[in-house]
């Protein structure tokens, strides 16, 4: 009785069917959040000019939308994992709807962060949820899952360079109210998703008496070994946080100042590196499920390495496939680390989710604001060719449990 009793609060319980359709409807949802997303860095070239804004401040208000989507986060997962909120998503984006079309009649600074705040509500509230509703979805497939669910949102970044090159460069700030035709259908596919949601919390077909290997029995906290190797993961999410958070945010005006682009060419080398980045994020997931988590965690990273660090040395052609490489290899661990971590912790889908992506979304807030504050000190040149060194820290990798004693961890507690 008491395992019915909390069914409901237990989305996890397995089901080893792959629901393909879910999946890429819930990776077009991720697309269109994450889109909406980009339209604020895509907004710097054109707020920089029109407000005369600092690099400093351009941080600011990319602070501003990644740390209210970061710290809200693991709360949303964490809360949602006792008590599942299937309509939270539509609602979520809802949030992120007013946002934009609030940023796009903003008048000056401060209303400019206030709208970026209303959209990372959004994101904080997405984010979890629908890491949980990929999972849900997965079957025995969880790495190909969480692909699938990853790309959409890393595709939907991808597009702030054509966003500034095609929308906003001619039409300016207020061509961002066109955005909210992509939220709104958002919202739209996102009720879809939240009746199947519902549906499969409820289903009575479901097997109660099976038991997901990965679902972990409540203790009195997390052994050693787990604390570890999470610690582990977050310091490999920093690096990589920030590494991204530095191209997207500076390398334009880098492109600019060194090889003398114009706003639309600075956008294409940004945008071929974002692009890259979600074809690695898709192929990360089915080659960690061959190849296992951790090997594909210490590849992205170290083979990230010497490419990030030629990056500023080389001229224009050069340098646009260095960026085409490093955006590849660095984000195929991308949906790994959001498996892996949900694997060190099971029994906790939406905490795991939302504390790995929303972290990412931290640290990339974080430095946003750190990196623009070193550019303004000693120049924008050296900030960047400090960044290409940050994935020297994936020789942490190397301490992080294999996939097979993870495992044993977890069945040993």
């Amino acid at each position: 009785m008491a395992q019915q009793a909390t069914l409901p609060n237990n989305p996890s319980v397995p089901n080893h069917t792959t629901h393909f359709k879910i999946l890429v409807i819930l990776g077009l949802c991720h697309m269109l959040n994450d889109a909406l997303q980009s339209v604020v860095p895509a907004m710097f070239p054109i707020l920089e000019k029109s407000m005369g804004l600092s690099y400093t401040q351009l941080g600011i208000i990319a602070f501003s939308l990644n740390m209210v989507s970061s710290v809200m986060q693991p709360a949303v997962g964490n809360y949602t994992d006792k008590r599942p909120m299937p309509y939270a998503l539509p609602v979520g984006l809802a949030f992120s709807l007013i946002g934009i079309l609030s940023l796009a009649f903003a008048p000056h600074f401060i209303t400019v962060v206030l709208s970026v705040i209303f959209i990372g509500i959004g994101s904080a509230v997405f984010h979890p949820e629908g890491s949980r509703v990929a999972h849900m979805a997965a079957g025995k497939r969880r790495g190909l899952a969480q692909s699938i669910y990853q790309v959409g949102g890393n595709t939907g970044q991808a597009f702030a360079p054509l966003i500034t090159a095609l929308i906003l460069v001619p039409l300016g700030q207020r061509g961002a109210s066109l955005f909210t035709i992509v939220a709104a259908a958002a919202v739209v596919l996102l009720i879809y998703i939240a009746a199947w949601y519902r549906r499969r919390l409820f289903d009575p077909e479901r097997p109660l008496a099976a038991k997901d290997p990965t679902q972990s029995v409540k203790g009195e906290g997390l052994p050693k070994g787990i604390k570890k190797a999470l610690v582990l993961i977050l310091l490999l999410i920093f690096a990589r946080s920030w590494y991204i958070s530095g191209m997207t945010n500076f390398y334009s005006f880098y492109g600019m100042e060194k090889y003398g682009f114009s706003i639309k060419e600075a956008q294409i080398f940004l945008f071929a590196f974002l692009v890259a980045g979600a074809v690695g994020t898709f192929f990360g997931g089915p080659l960690a499920d061959r190849y296992g988590k951790k090997r594909i965690i210490s590849f992205s990273m170290l083979g990230t390495l010497p490419l990030s660090i030629m990056i500023p040395y080389v001229p224009p052609l050069l340098a646009f496939i260095l960026l085409v490489l490093t955006g590849f290899i660095l984000m195929t661990s991308f949906s790994v680390t959001v498996v892996y971590a949900q694997e060190l912790v099971p029994g906790k889908i939406g905490m795991m989710s939302g504390l790995t992506v929303g972290l990412a979304f931290g640290m990339g807030a974080i430095g946003s604001v750190g990196l623009g504050s070193i550019a303004d000190l000693i120049g924008l040149p050296s900030m960047i060719r400090a960044v290409g060194i940050l994935p020297i820290l994936g020789l942490t990798a190397f301490l992080l449990p294999a996939d097979k004693k993870l495992l044993e961890m977890n069945e040993g507690k």
